[in-house]
């Protein structure tokens, strides 16, 4: 976290969760009225104390703070030009830090003084026209929230690939990438910011700004959220992402059809789609696994082993419901296939009959470079074998996957733009053939011009 009193900024940051880190000895000296926070999912760049948000930087006489929410794709081509590849600069995160810092040390002349400000709107304030010189030379997805000490930004890519919203509270203001987070602190939610939006926050309220030119600006909102990254309580597009994995559901009951004795989901994203695929089937809905509220996602974990571990120790079957029955069995996706194989392992040792799997997502066969970790794309099964070669290798009865048309009516919000690439391998952002999570802290691979831009058909080209 960073706090602000309106004149010098505290900057408390650490490995671990978050209770552990923020003890009421450390809350007490953060005091302010303003403040950024953010809990790291490493994408690019390792997970250490070093890589810790937000990132801080002090310019002459300005302080400043950021948060990422997302992954650039430029990384290494930005690092390179600002020549930052030397091992200083370790994070994409950090790197838009430092590029901003850089914009801050030549304003501080006052470079804008005199000249109209790089984006209409702009009342002269060095850190968000740094900040708006900056954001134009960024490429993938990059939500973001930036203070210093009397202001707070926030800037959504021309994409849109990650959440941003705003909301109001008392008197005050709230950014945040997921609309839970304004109930649980009271806010009202006002609005979500559009893609290549820019919002400034200070003592005369709330300004939009629109830094990219309109050409640039082509909403493709993340498709996996509504899936599976989304918690179940968040709007996107307006929609209740509850409702839209029900909906999902409904579409794989139709789709997909099995006869079964029970449908049960796989918590969390998996249990509303459960939920519609029995209302639509008239299969009786039931619970078949108990999860472990304090296992994290399995699917991150950063090897095989430890995957595989990581189910083990979050689900665990309810053997009286599932012993005996045919059970269809809903999830979210299949990324690997660690979690499934091993989960219909453990309900065929509690007893089921038959397991037949039902997946609200088309098959993820190519890597996503905008912020989920989905791993090389030789790590991903279907990236190599076909629906009824994972279904052996899964050990299921039967495997169907919700169509990609389907998904995305499913969302509410079918005209409203997505980013499907982990699915067809379409990828709105051209990405670097030499991007990788390390880019910044392992440079043995040369920078290449060379990028990744998948043909209409899905093959690489």
């Amino acid at each position: 976290m960073a706090v602000s009193d309106g004149e010098q900024l505290t900057v408390v940051k650490d490995q671990g969760l978050v209770a552990s880190v923020f003890d009421e000895r450390t809350m007490a000296g953060l005091v302010g009225h303003l403040a950024i926070g953010h809990c790291r999912y490493s994408t690019t760049g390792s997970s250490t104390w070093r890589n810790a948000q937000p990132a801080y930087r002090s310019v002459g006489e300005h302080m400043f703070a950021l948060g990422h929410n997302g992954n650039l794709v430029n990384t290494e081509a930005l690092a390179k030009e600002a020549g930052m590849l030397e091992g200083t600069i370790t994070s994409d995160s950090d790197l838009v830090a430092e590029l901003i810092a850089a914009e801050l040390a030549q304003v501080e002349a006052p470079r804008f003084e005199g000249i109209e400000p790089p984006v209409p709107g702009a009342r002269g304030t060095h850190l968000e026209q740094a900040v708006a010189a900056v954001v134009h030379r960024l490429e993938g997805a990059f939500s973001l929230v930036i203070m210093d000490e009397t202001r707070a930004i926030g800037v959504r890519d021309p994409q849109g690939f990650r959440p941003l919203c705003l909301g109001r509270l008392d008197r005050g203001w709230v950014l945040a990438s997921e609309t839970p987070a304004l109930d649980i602190v009271g806010a009202e939610f006002v609005r979500e910011l559009d893609a290549g939006e820019m919002v400034v926050i200070d003592d005369d309220g709330v300004r939009s700004l629109r830094p990219f030119p309109d050409d640039a600006v082509d909403p493709h909102l993340c498709l996996f959220e509504f899936v599976y990254f989304a918690r179940p309580d968040s709007r996107l597009y307006g929609q209740s992402v509850h409702q839209a994995r029900i909906r999902m559901g409904e579409q794989l009951a139709a789709q997909a059809p099995v006869a079964g004795d029970m449908v049960m989901g796989v918590p969390e994203s998996g249990v509303p789609a459960a939920e519609g695929f029995a209302r639509a089937s008239g299969i009786p809905y039931g619970q078949g696994l108990v999860k472990n509220r304090y296992i994290g996602r399995s699917f991150i974990a950063p090897n095989q082993e430890m995957r595989a571990r990581a189910v083990r120790m979050k689900l665990n079957p309810l053997r009286e419901n599932v012993a005996g029955k045919r059970l269809v069995v809903v999830d979210d996706t299949i990324v690997r296939g660690t979690t499934q194989r091993q989960l219909v392992r453990m309900l065929r040792e509690a007893g089921a009959r038959e397991v037949h799997l039902r997946i609200t997502a088309p098959p993820v066969a190519w890597s996503c470079f905008y912020g989920i970790d989905t791993g090389d794309r030789t790590e991903l099964i279907a990236h190599d074998l076909d629906s009824d070669q994972i279904r052996a290798y899964l050990g299921a009865d039967s495997l169907a996957y919700l169509e990609l048309d389907s998904l995305v009516m499913a969302t509410g919000a079918p005209e409203a733009g997505f980013c499907d690439a982990c699915f067809t391998g379409h990828y709105p952002v051209a990405v670097p053939v030499t991007l990788r999570k390390h880019v910044l802290e392992d440079n043995e691979m040369p920078l290449s011009e060379d990028v990744v831009q998948p043909a209409l058909d899905g093959t690489s080209a």
